[in-house]
């Protein structure tokens, strides 16, 4: 059984809003994350602690008692913080028990059970508990929030032949958000450019929130000057940045910066939460001769 039934304006600095390198495709699926840490970009996220901290506290209780604790998981508010709750399956594959809608695994081998991609995702689960003691894994589920199919990012560890696992969706900033980022940034770029320039690149700091983040260039150079997702861009060209189908984002994105001093755009780049290419829409604006940045993912 199945529990999954049921304009165009460009920001050369944004585009260097992306970790590490594009990959061709749009379509490309992310790759198993087998780290127990939060993925490479992800910063300031608070459902990721709140997560890591319910699985550790979830997993002590296993070490514990051993498997009769895991029952616990089904009925005691400890093991639940609002959105998130806790569940487990042995190494067999059979559903121990859960805090939330899945709890109608119980009892049952979900070694078949797929996401709404037909991705076996508890199987591959088992598969690298196997490997190691603690892992992350991403598949598609359906999000009753807000009725979608959406990316859920599970952690897991194996006490002894029990997995105990803590998934939630990925947080997704809102144009408002955005928005709002952005004027917040160009506020501190006027207030003290040394310590603003800092400060978006502080990655439990107020500046860097899920999949938001400020991105600085120097516009006559270039030069990028900040970057909240990926501090290791600062110093490089803004104008070698393209979009992994090869528009030249920072290029056009300084140009458009040059001509009116402010804008939108929207192009192709790797979300920091969920791994995959997505579309991302940016908001610039221009202060004494610096381009400041912020972009939000679509759904």
């Amino acid at each position: 059984m199945s529990l999954n039934q049921g304009p165009v304006y460009a920001i050369a600095l944004v585009t260097l809003i992306g970790v590490g390198q594009p990959t061709a495709s749009v379509a490309a699926q992310p790759a198993a994350v087998t780290s127990a840490e939060t993925p490479a970009g992800v910063y300031g996220n608070p459902q990721a602690e709140r997560a890591n901290a319910l699985l550790e506290r979830a997993a002590e209780h296993v070490r514990k008692n051993g498997v009769m604790g895991v029952d616990a998981f089904s009925r005691e508010a400890q093991f639940i913080d609002r959105d998130l709750y806790v569940y487990a399956l042995d190494m067999s594959g059979r559903f121990l028990a859960s805090g939330g809608a899945s709890a109608v695994l119980i009892g049952q081998n979900v070694l078949t059970e797929t996401d709404l991609d037909g991705r076996p995702f508890f199987s591959e689960m088992l598969e690298m508990a196997k490997a190691s003691d603690h892992g992350r894994i991403e598949y598609h589920w359906f999000n009753p929030a807000d009725s979608k199919s959406e990316p859920k990012l599970t952690t897991f560890q194996r006490v002894g032949n029990i997995i105990v696992a803590v998934g939630y969706y990925a947080p997704r900033a809102t144009p408002a958000h955005a928005r709002s980022l952005l004027k917040r940034a160009m506020k501190a770029m006027i207030d003290d450019e040394a310590a603003a320039l800092t400060a978006f690149q502080h990655f439990k700091g107020p500046y860097v929130r899920d999949d938001l983040y400020v991105v600085v260039v120097d516009i006559a150079s270039g030069k990028v000057l900040a970057h909240g997702a990926n501090p290791a861009l600062v110093g490089t060209d803004a104008n070698a940045q393209k979009s992994p189908d090869g528009v030249e984002i920072g290029r056009e994105m300084l140009a458009l910066a040059l001509k009116d001093g402010k804008g939108e755009y929207e192009y192709n780049w790797r979300n920091p939460l969920t791994g995959r290419l997505e579309k991302k829409h940016s908001y610039f604006s221009t202060q004494n001769g610096r381009l400041i940045g912020v972009g939000y993912f679509s759904r």
